[in-house]
């Protein structure tokens, strides 16, 4: 209804996000909640279910990324008259693969650096050194979000433009979705280390925000070359 120009379409889609957002709230507190060592119901057989959920959760978004990177190479490896025959499609300005790009490369493969960091540190019992750690990689992700969003405002095509628009776009937008559900897990990872939830060897929906956030990193690396650098020359 929103996107259609439907009357009230916003107020109902904005309806929808919040209670879908307030659900999503309060079940993870409940999670966090039986999860702490306080309450200890996250026994070692639920914990290995989890991980087994979080593994197929892992794969489901490895398939979807694939769906989006078969879409890029169908459309590029042979592109056909109505995009002029070439790749950049004619009359499309391909933006600088060397310029933010590769400036928010350097910033997620850091974050990456840092949320390792931040695991080995708990691990160790380095409490100070895992809130480090994981502050300077949402402080990282955060400039990440911020220079994508400035990049889409300076782009000299929009997701109309032709198929290379619609890939683009759909391609890096979902794994910008991805960034900012990370940082907030990662966020959530963050203050429950400040209020004494993890331990060294009890940090289960850490270790997934660190999972997490490496397949967000790998799937950048993929971006990177394929869509900005291979797709662009």
């Amino acid at each position: 209804m929103y996107f259609h120009g439907y009357e009230n379409g916003g107020a109902l889609l904005s309806v929808g996000f919040g209670l879908t957002a307030f659900a999503m709230i309060f079940w993870f507190r409940d999670v966090i909640l039986e999860g702490t060592t306080f309450l200890g119901n996250h026994t070692k057989q639920v914990q290995r279910g989890l991980n087994i959920g979080f593994a197929l959760f892992i794969i489901s978004e490895v398939m979807a990324f694939f769906s989006v990177f078969w879409g890029f190479f169908h459309a590029s490896l042979s592109p056909d008259v109505f995009v002029g025959s070439s790749w950049p499609p004619s009359g499309i300005d391909a933006l600088d693969p060397f310029a933010i790009p590769l400036l928010n490369t350097l910033l997620l493969l850091s974050s990456g650096a840092f949320i390792t960091y931040s695991h080995h540190a708990l691990i160790n019992g380095n409490r100070s050194g895992a809130i480090t750690g994981a502050f300077l990689t949402i402080v990282l992700a955060v400039l990440f979000t911020g220079l994508q969003y400035y990049e889409y405002l300076e782009a000299g095509f929009t997701f109309a433009d032709s198929v290379y628009g619609t890939v683009f776009f759909a391609s890096t937008g979902l794994h910008g979705i991805h960034v900012i559900i990370g940082t907030i897990f990662i966020t959530v990872g963050f203050i429950r280390l400040v209020l004494y939830h993890l331990t060294s060897d009890h940090h289960l929906g850490f270790e997934a925000a660190i999972l997490y956030w490496h397949f967000v990193d790998v799937v950048w690396l993929f971006l990177f070359v394929a869509v900005y650098w291979w797709g662009g020359a």
